[in-house]
């Protein structure tokens, strides 16, 4: 059984929400115009061929299946958690909480962690890569991004408007 939202648990939520969005916004706001100045290089076919797989392969493996199939869901239905549950620490870094870098199950954390260790270092080699290579890359990278905001916009509209939401929030233990 559920618990009724309390007006601290909902702003938490929001603030959780609102937190992730902000970030994955901002990393699609700074990426968007290195992806441009890519072609104010001359292009050749492969670039071309290269340009549209990457789009193609980043909406599929980034947006299609990282965002709307695993962190959005998850994400939402932690939201949703923490809108039932909540806790004054959990509220203040909701935007962590909800990304499952804490009070979540082990595998969850290392998860989270590991995946963000991987994104920083993708971002540290992506930075060294020449242009017009590295707007291609960003340029599947925003599609990407833009597939999450989306993604995550529906998710969480769904997981605290909605009576019943079917994603796991993948906390330790239910209250």
């Amino acid at each position: 059984m559920e618990k009724r939202p309390t007006l601290l648990g909902t702003l938490g939520a929001i603030w959780g929400m609102a937190g992730v969005l902000a970030l994955l916004v901002s990393a699609c706001y700074r990426l968007w115009p290195k992806a441009v100045d890519a072609f104010s290089y001359p292009f050749a076919w492969y670039h071309w061929i290269a340009l549209v797989a990457t789009v193609v392969g980043m909406a599929y493996a980034e947006g299609y299946k990282g965002f709307q199939k695993a962190f959005s869901p998850r994400t939402a239905a932690r939201a949703r958690y923490l809108r039932q549950y909540p806790r004054i620490g959990h509220i203040i870094l909701a935007p962590f909480f909800c990304m499952g870098y804490f009070y979540a199950t082990r595998r969850r954390k290392i998860t989270s962690i590991s995946l963000t260790l991987g994104i920083i270092a993708l971002i540290i080699l992506v930075y060294l890569v020449p242009q017009p290579w590295r707007g291609i890359i960003d340029a599947g990278v925003v599609v990407g991004l833009a597939w999450g905001i989306v993604s995550l916009l529906v998710f969480g509209l769904q997981a605290l408007l909605q009576d019943d939401y079917r994603f796991s929030s993948e906390v330790p233990d239910k209250e």
